[in-house]
């Protein structure tokens, strides 16, 4: 077993997820690279300031611009979006996929209202087929709603609505392209390659999802959350696999200091983490420009490291996306964003863009330690961060009256 200390867990999983040293990637061949590296790059389709997955790729590849990911996506066909927990998926997984795909389709696990809605709108389902085999591409405002069945379901009003959503979660259809982030859908046969429209068996699946829940996770434990069983339920096999894979060398067991849990981690990178506990940076991850020290990051509210209790464990630093939140709930505000300095979480913002001004405003900025507030490094740091922030945004101007330490607020716009 590898025992190693916090510092060197949090350096990996930065790391193993692009985020540190520094952004190691630039232009669309690197946005393409940094979505392999990440696993899975989770869509969320609100847009306050910028969507989720645009403020994780913007975090990692240099001078990202928000339509890259959707050209790899859907001009390239490297990668495909699906699932409950919906997340763009690198194209070849595709095999693994439509066994999980199957499964839910076939009750083996998964949403149980899926399998209800075939029942409940299996015409619909078989019109909204041929629909597509005539015109190629279909999306839900295609359908009038004077003309369809009317719906109370969580995933729409009409029926071909949940029509075009059953035939996508089972892969009869996927993405062909986004409009205002909602689904134009294709049969799988026009957008897929030929060689990749076929099921893996059950068990290649099976060591698959657990093996790539690992790498998602850098140093994790498998265990069942609602994002787990979103993932293809990988704890589901997890048991009967994770001794098999040990024995097999594929993973290694992994004690971090101060963690009860036995965690697992890649054999692959054994090397990779036993040299940053003696303070060796892999040569790969070397930055292309700033390093996360020179320029501080703020990362995406259901960022990896971070979302769901996780920077907490890593980072000491209780963050909770509260944009769900009733606003007399909220500690912080609606759209609050962690600053990574370092490798360390110190501080969050909540923000809007305001677009009548085209102005970035920061609502609130709380420092997890006071006395960065007197830091010129931090601050010199903040402010570069700030301005990669507002060119990512498009903004034109920065508004930033409420921070309330007076030497971030005089220099946090020095490099616009």
């Amino acid at each position: 077993m590898l025992t190693i200390d916090l510092e060197t867990a949090r350096r990996f999983i930065l790391g193993k997820q692009g985020l540190w040293p520094g952004r190691r990637w630039r232009g669309l061949k690197g946005t393409e690279q940094a979505m392999r590296t990440m696993e899975y790059l989770q869509l969320d389709p609100l847009q306050m300031i910028a969507r989720s997955q645009d403020i994780s790729l913007y975090s990692r590849v240099l001078n990202y611009k928000p339509e890259l990911w959707e050209d790899a996506a859907y001009k390239q066909r490297k990668f495909f979006d699906w699932g409950g927990w919906l997340a763009a998926r690198p194209m070849e997984e595709l095999p693994y996929w439509r066994v999980v795909m199957h499964r839910e389709r076939d009750g083996g696990y998964g949403d149980s209202r899926l399998r209800q809605m075939a029942k409940d709108h299996a015409k619909a389902i078989v019109e909204v087929c041929a629909i597509l085999k005539d015109r190629g591409t279909v999306g839900n405002r295609d359908f009038e709603a004077a003309d369809r069945k009317k719906t109370q379901s969580y995933r729409g009003r009409k029926d071909s609505a949940l029509a075009l959503y059953y035939l996508w979660r089972t892969g009869e259809v996927m993405t062909h392209h986004r409009e205002r982030f909602e689904r134009v859908y294709a049969l799988t046969e026009n957008i897929a390659p030929k060689e990749l429209i076929y099921e893996k068996t059950q068990d290649e699946a099976d060591r698959f999802l657990v093996r790539k829940e690992i790498s998602f996770g850098g140093i994790t434990r498998i265990k069942r959350t609602g994002d787990s069983y979103g993932r293809g339920e990988p704890d589901r096999a997890a048991k009967k696999l994770l001794e098999n894979m040990l024995a097999d060398g594929e993973i290694i067991e992994v004690k971090v200091d101060g963690w009860k849990a036995t965690q697992y981690a890649l054999t692959e990178d054994e090397k990779i983490i036993s040299g940053l506990s003696v303070g060796r940076i892999p040569k790969v991850w070397k930055p292309v420009d700033t390093t996360t020290t020179e320029e501080a990051v703020f990362l995406a509210p259901l960022d990896h490291v971070s979302a769901r209790g996780r920077a907490k464990e890593l980072f000491g630093f209780d963050y909770v996306w509260e944009v769900y939140k009733p606003e007399h709930q909220r500690k912080y505000g609606y759209y609050v964003l962690p600053v990574l300095w370092g490798d360390r979480l110190v501080a969050r913002f909540d923000s809007k863009l305001d677009r009548t001004t085209n102005t970035f405003v920061i609502l609130g900025f709380w420092l997890e330690d006071k006395a960065l507030a007197k830091d010129e490094a931090f601050a010199e740091a903040l402010a570069r961060g700030f301005a990669r922030f507002v060119n990512f945004l498009g903004a034109e101007k920065m508004d930033v009256k409420v921070i309330p330490y007076p030497l971030l607020r005089r220099t946090a716009t020095s490099f616009l």
